[in-house]
């Protein structure tokens, strides 16, 4: 049966069994694999991916669930990491492992979609489903702070210097960030 439905922007049209996990028809039919599994069961939140708008774990959400809808991965986020998560993400420096950031961002950037300046407590509620196993947690409630003023203009850096160049500890940082490292 195929399932129709708008990933990344893009028609996209699905004919697998449509009781297959959205995690495993983007990974291993449409070969993006941004989106991490974790652990099956949506207690972990690196599998987070946007269903019209909504953080979603795509370990558990259905392919025949999407006909009509709208999903945002990792990589749809933006085309040249230049979303206020992404950006953000980079300037804090949060990746360790880099495992669970894909998800983490999509997280983040649902809970910024919905309440531009979040609070402490309105991030770790959001976050709150999001497992990151090297506890970089600080760090990511940082970053969401710092994406909320980039989002809204704010040209100072976390260290407080005027439009600093982001800082890039690794290249596998960045490319966890588009989504392109395994």
């Amino acid at each position: 049966m195929a399932i129709h439905f708008t990933l990344n922007g893009k028609p996209t049209t699905l004919d697998v069994n449509p009781n297959m996990p959205l995690l495993w028809a983007l990974r291993d039919t449409l070969n993006m694999t941004g989106t991490k599994f974790g652990c099956g069961m949506a207690l972990c939140g690196a599998c987070t991916v946007h269903i019209n708008g909504e953080a979603t774990r795509s370990c558990i959400t259905l392919v025949s669930s999407l006909a009509g809808k709208k999903v945002t991965t990792i990589e749809g986020l933006s085309p040249d990491r230049s979303h206020p998560v992404q950006k953000a993400w980079i300037e804090i420096d949060v990746p360790q492992c880099g495992y669970c950031q894909s998800g983490q961002i999509m997280s983040a950037a649902a809970l910024l979609a919905k309440t531009p300046h979040p609070t402490d407590a309105q991030i770790e509620d959001a976050m709150s489903g999001n497992v990151c196993r090297c506890g970089t947690y600080n760090q990511i409630r940082q970053a969401i702070h710092r994406a909320a003023q980039l989002q809204t203009g704010g040209s100072k850096s976390a260290n407080g210097t005027k439009d600093a160049a982001p800082v890039e500890s690794a290249e596998q940082t960045v490319d966890v960030l588009a989504g392109g490292a395994e």
